[in-house]
Formats: structure tokens, C-alpha cells, sequence
């Protein structure tokens, strides 16, 4: 399975994901062998580089800066592969589809779908004002990525399919 993580910018939640899902993969051969890339990418905004304190958060969960710099947004009208290949697209918010080419939509989930639950959209970290405010949402993230990689592992995530 090849998983694309989006969301606005491609700057906070999504490389956070991005990274985060990596390393799980990394770490464990069941889940490398139920999921061959993990990337992520920009629906709205095409950025530069890593928010800072998305960049924080990653390096308290013990990344390298040389890890971190190796994050390029990836904007999706510069990166239409990355969203062709994909098996499935997981976004931070409902809004976040409709920027997805219209063909690809049916592979859409929110994070909180992903995870095997209802609809919910995940907060922007990027308006919060604090670090403190910023790991609130990172720790939604966590559950919602743990929770979302049990079901790849026992078999509970099925893949969207073209209606």
C-alpha cells in the first residue's frame, strides 16, 4: 500500500505524519510489508520548507536535523505522480479533497477515518501560538496514526475503491 499524507501547506501536519508513519514502518517488518511508501504533500499552498515548530515538535520525538532537512514540500500541481501513485490519500480535513484532481477523490480519507472513526477534522497547528498549543495537536495526530496502523496490521483498513 502506498499512503499520501496532505494537508494545506505540507508544512506541519502532513510531514508529521509523513515522518512519524516512516519510522513505525521502519521499525517493524510486518508493517514495511503492508505498506511500501509513505510521502506526503500540499493541496492548497505550495511552501517552502517545515514550519518551525512543526520542526520542533519532530525533533522532541527525536529527529535529526539532518533528517528534517531533507523535507521539500511537495505542492500537488508540481507533484501530480506522488498523488496518482498513491493507494490512498489521507488529509487533515474534508475541505482538503476538493483541491485533490477530481479524478483521484474516491482514494480520499480524513486522518480520523484512517484511524477507523468518524468523520473528524484534524486542527491546524499552524494557528496555534504556542509550542504547548502546537503538541495538542500533534498528540491527535499520534493516536490517529497508531490507531490507523493497528487496522493495517490486523487487516481492518481496506483501501477506497473507484465507484
Amino acid at each position: 500500500m502506498k499512503i499520501l499524507i496532505v494537508c494545506s501547506s505540507n508544512i506541519c501536519r502532513s510531514p508529521y505524519c509523513e515522518y512519524m508513519l516512516n519510522r513505525m514502518r521502519s521499525s517493524d517488518e510486518e508493517l514495511a510489508a503492508k505498506i511500501t511508501w509513505v510521502q506526503s504533500g500540499a493541496v492548497f499552498h505550495q511552501c517552502k520548507r517545515l514550519h518551525p515548530k512543526a520542526r520542533a515538535a519532530l525533533k522532541a520525538q527525536g529527529f535529526s536535523d539532518e533528517e528534517l532537512d531533507m523535507h521539500r514540500p511537495a505542492y500537488v500541481r508540481k507533484f501530480p505522480s506522488r498523488f496518482e501513485e498513491a493507494d490512498v490519500i489521507v488529509g487533515m480535513t474534508k475541505w482538503h479533497k476538493a483541491f485533490i484532481p477530481r479524478k483521484l477523490r474516491y482514494k480520499y480519507i480524513n486522518l480520523s477515518e484512517f484511524a477507523g472513526h468518524e468523520y473528524k477534522a484534524v486542527p491546524d497547528p499552524f494557528l496555534e501560538k504556542t509550542q504547548e498549543g502546537y503538541e495538542k495537536v500533534m498528540r491527535i495526530i499520534d493516536k490517529y496514526i497508531e490507531e490507523g496502523v493497528a487496522r493495517i496490521k490486523s487487516g481492518d483498513f481496506t483501501l477506497p475503491v473507484r465507484n
